[in-house]
């Protein structure tokens, strides 16, 4: 009887945690049709559940999901590569993306990005929302919730959605139980391709001084970086995309402080924005919102200029088996199909 009661037990709070998963997937938006870019965390794993592995991995905010663009550093130069970016995604949040990335792969070089190393403050919840539910429970995952949400934030609520989400009942769509079991991929291997064109009305960013140094806790975070990537044999790369906006600035006194860190410790870091004429970008046609981020015509020009610099100042050389071109092949030809729609 004992083991009757037991096993009940246990069959019991098996089909309660199957329903509060379904209940919870239910739930949450799909980020189909709207706000794409909460699907880009999550997409890695499909790699990863494959065992494709990269060459490179770009880590941070904005500035990386649309600059970078994986096909095309294959098409050019041979380089398999994924983009681990989301909005507004803070520098403990590419810090531990970093760390559980290095769970599943050593790639040769890890490249960051450095804008999210000027904010003083953490991202709000609706970012928080976008980077930290899309990652697979893990003690990683718990590391970033704890070093990202805000007072009135619920952490067990990242790790049971239904929770935070429960109030969408009366919002449920097609589209939620169509994408259920499996989100749609909205993404080039991270990359979130944008072909509108929209030039900023002042093109070039007047700003006095940095209103204040990089935040101490940011330059932390990165000091660890660098520790688990010299553990893991990875290079680091410091890169600022060549963007600089009147919305996000991008100022010397920030590229100094940068520069100064990365010659201490041995790390090479790129900035961009004083490279713009060499890689050919021009706001008026290669951005799509105005001069924030590069639109997909900026975005190829940026990849063929850096893939140039990973290939001969770091010497990350081309692929040439089988398998890996045939897979990279479908994946250059699902991107030029969405670009030249």
């Amino acid at each position: 009887m004992k083991i009757k009661a037991i096993l009940m037990f246990l069959i019991s709070i098996s089909l309660f945690l199957i329903a509060l998963s379904l209940l919870s997937s239910l739930v949450e938006p799909k980020y189909a049709s709207g706000s794409r870019e909460g699907n880009l965390i999550a997409e890695y794993y499909r790699e990863s559940d494959s065992k494709s592995l990269h060459d490179v991995i770009f880590v941070g905010d904005c500035e990386a999901y649309s600059t970078f663009v994986p096909p095309l550093l294959w098409e050019r130069y041979g380089i398999t590569s994924f983009v681990r970016g989301s909005p507004s995604q803070t520098i403990a949040q590419s810090y531990t993306l970093i760390t559980e990335t290095l769970q599943y792969e050593t790639p040769k070089a890890i490249v960051l990005s450095v804008y999210a190393l000027c904010r003083e403050e953490g991202a709000r919840e609706a970012y928080n929302r976008i980077t930290l539910d899309g990652m697979r429970p893990s003690l990683h995952k718990l590391r970033a919730v704890f070093s990202s949400i805000g007072e009135e934030e619920s952490a067990i609520s990242y790790f049971v959605p239904l929770l935070r989400y429960h109030s969408r009942w009366n919002e449920l769509s097609a589209e939620d139980f169509k994408y259920l079991f499996k989100r749609p991929q909205v993404s080039h291997n991270g990359y979130l391709l944008e072909k509108e064109i929209e030039a900023p009305e002042n093109v070039e960013c007047e700003k006095g001084e940095a209103p204040h140094d990089l935040p101490r806790e940011n330059l932390d975070y990165l000091d660890r970086i660098i520790k688990e990537c010299k553990k893991s044999g990875v290079e680091l790369i410091l890169v600022k995309a060549p963007v600089d906006s009147w919305l996000y600035p991008w100022y010397e006194e920030w590229d100094r402080e940068i520069n100064g860190w990365a010659e201490m410790n041995g790390v090479k870091y790129y900035d961009l924005i004083i490279h713009k004429g060499q890689i050919g970008i021009d706001m008026r046609c290669d951005s799509y919102d105005g001069g924030l981020h590069l639109n997909v015509f900026g975005a190829e020009k940026t990849t063929v200029y850096f893939g140039e610099m990973l290939q001969k100042e770091h010497n990350i050389a081309p692929h040439h088996g089988e398998k890996t071109v045939s897979r990279w092949k479908e994946k250059l030809d699902k991107y030029y199909k969405e670009r030249n729609e």
